[in-house]
């Protein structure tokens, strides 16, 4: 079955340009041209991915990741932006986008970024209904099955993007050896090219905002200066 993709610029010409070659990949594409409508197709028509403008009539794309988030919605967001301010990139990865890119873009590129955060997602929801096991990733009081793409702190379920339990996944699977941001990028954003490493800081940030007591110093997830990062078991006195 096609997934189904929201577009939400309110820009004509870029709404079309994305509808145009988002079809032609294959994809069922849903419109809109203002934050609003943007939020009220996401929450009605539930779509299996949403290309979201930062810059936005009635409410912009900041907001409406904000709402689907705080409702529970974790249909990956690649967020379009046409702006140089880092703060608001960073600020949409840390409300739960999965992407940004900077316009003007390539629309083969928007579309190959949308099979690549997919594709995981579509991996996942297959094995999960051939394999029903309970084989799990488990460092301290943190629980991960990857099967049921379901993740678990000291017993209480973690509400996590895609992008957050591929990351935490990825790292629980190494559990204990150094993995570099490049590694992470281009493992769990599957980029075949030096990427944005803030991307993996931020999604980093916000995994320890839900499973480190102090995030200040974290017992879960270390880093390791100038290298990246690890997740490891913490010590008895942490």
């Amino acid at each position: 079955m096609s997934k189904r993709v929201l577009v939400v610029d309110d820009e004509q010409s870029i709404v079309t340009l994305l509808e145009y070659n988002l079809k032609q990949a294959g994809f069922i594409v849903l419109t809109a041209y203002d934050g609003e409508q943007g939020l009220h197709k996401a929450l009605e028509e539930r779509p299996d991915f949403i290309i979201l403008d930062l810059m936005l009539p009635k409410l912009d794309g900041i907001e409406v990741c904000k709402h689907l988030r705080q409702q529970k919605v974790m249909t990956p967001i690649l967020m379009l932006t046409a702006k140089d301010d880092e703060f608001d990139k960073v600020l949409g990865l840390e409300l739960g986008a999965d992407d940004y890119m900077t316009k003007p873009f390539s629309p083969r590129e928007v579309v190959a970024r949308v099979k690549a955060i997919l594709r995981r997602t579509v991996i996942h929801e297959q094995e999960e209904k051939q394999n029903h096991s309970d084989d799990s990733l488990v460092v301290g009081q943190l629980k991960i099955f990857p099967d049921r793409y379901e993740a678990y702190f000291a017993q209480q379920r973690l509400e996590l993007t895609p992008k957050e339990f591929e990351l935490l996944a990825y790292l629980a699977k190494y559990k204990g050896r150094v993995l570099t941001r490049d590694q992470l990028l281009s493992a769990v954003w599957n980029y075949d090219f030096a990427g944005d490493t803030r991307i993996v800081d931020v999604h980093i940030s916000h995994l320890r905002d839900k499973i480190e007591h102090d995030t200040r110093k974290p017992v879960y997830i270390k880093t390791i200066r100038g290298l990246g990062y690890k997740l490891e078991e913490p010590k008895a006195d942490e």
